[in-house]
C-alpha cells in the first residue's frame, strides 16, 4: 500500500478487524519511512453489475448513487445513517443475486418497497422522482395507495373504539344511534 503522506510503499499492518456487517476488513497501517498511520479497507470485488436505464443505455451499477438517492429521500427525517446503510446493503445484495443486468425500474421498485415499510414521507419523496410525478393528483394517488395503515401502540388504549352494531331499524332506532354517537367513543 502506498503511504498517503510520503508515497512510500513500505508499511506494516498494525491492526486488522472485520466491519460490523462482515463485508469488509479494516486495516490500520503504519508507514515504515515516515511513521504516518492510515486506514485501508479490503472488500470482496463484486460482480460487474450493469444497469439498463429507461432509454435502454447501459451503465455500471454505482452503490454510491443508490445511497445518495435514498439519503435525499430521507433528508431532514429522523432516520439513522446505520438504518440507511443496512437498507442499501439489503438492496445491493438482492440485486447482485438476481443476475448481471438489472433494469433501473427494478432498482426503484426495490427501494420503494423498503421505504414503504420504513418511512412514508421518504417513500413519497422517492416515488415522486422515480415515477416522475407531474402534478398534485399523482401525489394524492400515491398517498391513497399507501393507505391508512394503523400503527397500533399496545400501551395506548384506542381513542375511538369500534361500537357494537345496534339492533332494530326505523326512526326510533336512528335517533337512539345519534344519542349514542354523541359520546364519541368515551367510556
Amino acid at each position: 500500500m502506498r503511504c498517503p503522506k510520503c508515497g512510500s510503499r513500505d508499511d506494516k499492518v498494525i491492526d486488522s478487524r472485520q466491519s460490523r456487517d462482515s463485508s469488509s476488513i479494516r486495516r490500520r497501517r503504519e508507514c515504515l519511512k515516515c511513521k504516518y498511520r492510515f486506514t485501508t479497507y479490503e472488500e470482496i470485488e463484486r460482480s460487474d453489475l450493469r444497469v439498463v436505464k429507461r432509454d435502454r443505455t447501459h451503465e455500471a451499477f454505482d452503490r454510491r448513487k443508490l445511497a445518495a438517492s435514498i439519503a435525499k429521500a430521507f433528508e431532514k427525517r429522523s432516520t439513522s445513517l446505520l438504518t440507511l446503510e443496512e437498507m442499501v446493503d439489503e438492496i445491493v445484495h438482492e440485486l447482485e443475486t438476481s443476475g448481471r443486468e438489472v433494469l433501473s425500474s427494478a432498482i426503484g421498485a426495490k427501494v420503494l418497497e423498503k421505504l414503504r415499510g420504513l418511512d412514508e414521507v421518504a417513500y413519497l419523496r422517492y416515488a415522486s422522482v422515480h415515477q416522475r410525478f407531474q402534478d398534485v393528483d399523482q401525489f394524492v394517488d400515491a398517498i391513497h395507495t399507501l393507505g391508512r395503515r394503523v400503527k397500533p401502540n399496545t400501551l395506548q388504549r384506542e381513542l375511538f373504539p369500534p361500537e357494537p352494531p345496534q339492533e332494530g331499524s326505523g326512526p326510533a332506532a336512528g335517533s337512539r344511534n345519534i344519542a349514542i354517537n354523541k359520546n364519541h367513543g368515551r367510556l
